[in-house]
């Protein structure tokens, strides 16, 4: 396993001192994480060096063909001053299952979570310690051959930025208004939508940009090939309690894999509850609520861990849910993961990695 160098800041910036100002992702810490890759050397030169711009060829590849893929992960301060990450592991074996699908050279895994867990180490006094609040840490890699020209890259970055964050929804745990796109598709199956790719997110856009308009927080994204299937929200995976069972949509290729998806079903499943994965379409769930079986609705992510939603608008159709209010399912959900995030409950799991 190679060494990695640390340069530290001879200017280290002020510290933020007020948590409600802290947004989602626009401060950043005093350092970051980088590795190079060429080929015939492999992954090679890891150092932890000063947070500041990066030199790229305006031919970089990354700006041309989007060969970029990235991760989220957070860092919290337990409530008896650990620190601690959560589930590290699957986001970096995520993170290759992107790089597979790119054509990026894999990542050593363990080495990986080694060197966030050095970085964190080192701006562990950039971890807030406001209810609520984390320290993102957003790993990434992006191909920047200096060459016109479509092929995987031969000279890539590895690159770990840290931002403390407070609630990625102003709402906090209100639950947030969802818009159903109709007109645009985001992935199809064997496309991309399983990855975490910067093109992904580009494709939401429009249809983003047209939910705000009308005043929704979020897209529903339905299947790209019969538009009746739902698939997940822009930035969280979604799910749905209808009479006793919570239903949320197959993973088959076209939705994204969520650490949080994941562990939200372990947990329901520890607690005996019907949790079912299949396809759902926007037609059932329409019916649903109209009969009054559509108790909750509710999104799960690592940037707003759960994010209950108390409307959907599917064209002209409003589904109320559950009178706008947080279910019991959303709420239990919540105060356990984030419970065992902050080190607030036990960790009968083995999910959490104490950074020392």
């Amino acid at each position: 396993m190679q060494e990695i160098r640390v340069e530290l800041t001879k200017n280290p910036k002020q510290k933020p001192t007020d948590n409600s100002r802290l947004g989602f992702g626009t401060i950043f810490t005093d350092h970051m994480f980088v590795m190079n890759y060429d080929e015939g050397e492999g992954w090679h030169d890891a150092k932890i060096i000063p947070f500041g711009p990066i030199e790229l060829s305006p031919a970089a590849m990354c700006l041309h063909y989007g060969q970029s893929v990235f991760e989220g992960m957070k860092a919290y301060r337990a409530v008896d001053g650990r620190i601690l990450l959560f589930r590290p592991d699957k986001n970096m074996a995520r993170l290759n299952s992107s790089n597979d699908r790119l054509c990026i050279p894999l990542i050593d895994e363990e080495f990986s979570k080694k060197a966030i867990e050095k970085l964190v180490c080192i701006e562990k006094d950039w971890i807030p310690s406001g209810e609520g609040t984390s320290l993102y840490i957003r790993p990434f890699i992006i191909g920047i051959d200096p060459h016109i020209g479509v092929h995987p890259a031969n000279h890539l970055l590895f690159i770990v930025l840290c931002s403390p964050v407070g609630a990625y929804y102003p709402e906090g745990l209100d639950p947030v208004k969802i818009y159903v796109e109709k007109n645009y598709v985001r992935a199809v199956k064997g496309g991309m939508g399983y990855t975490k790719t910067a093109g992904n997110y580009a494709a939401s856009l429009k249809a983003q940009d047209e939910a705000e308009k009308q005043n929704y927080t979020q897209v529903l994204w339905l299947d790209g090939i019969e538009r009746k299937y739902i698939e997940e929200v822009g930035t969280m995976n979604v799910f749905f309690v209808i009479g006793n069972e919570v239903v949320t949509p197959a993973l088959q290729g076209s939705i994204l894999p969520g650490i949080t998806r994941m562990s939200s079903i372990e947990l329901m499943k520890s607690w005996g509850m019907d949790v079912v994965e299949r396809k759902i379409s926007i037609d059932e769930l329409a019916k649903a609520a109209k009969e009054g079986k559509l108790k909750e609705a509710f999104g799960t992510g690592t940037a707003a861990v759960i994010s209950p939603i108390g409307q959907l608008k599917w064209g002209e159709d409003i589904m109320q849910i559950n009178n706008g209010e947080i279910g019991p399912v959303s709420q239990r959900l919540y105060d356990t993961l984030t419970g065992i995030q902050w080190g607030k409950v036990k960790d009968e799991f083995g999910w959490t990695v104490e950074v020392k």
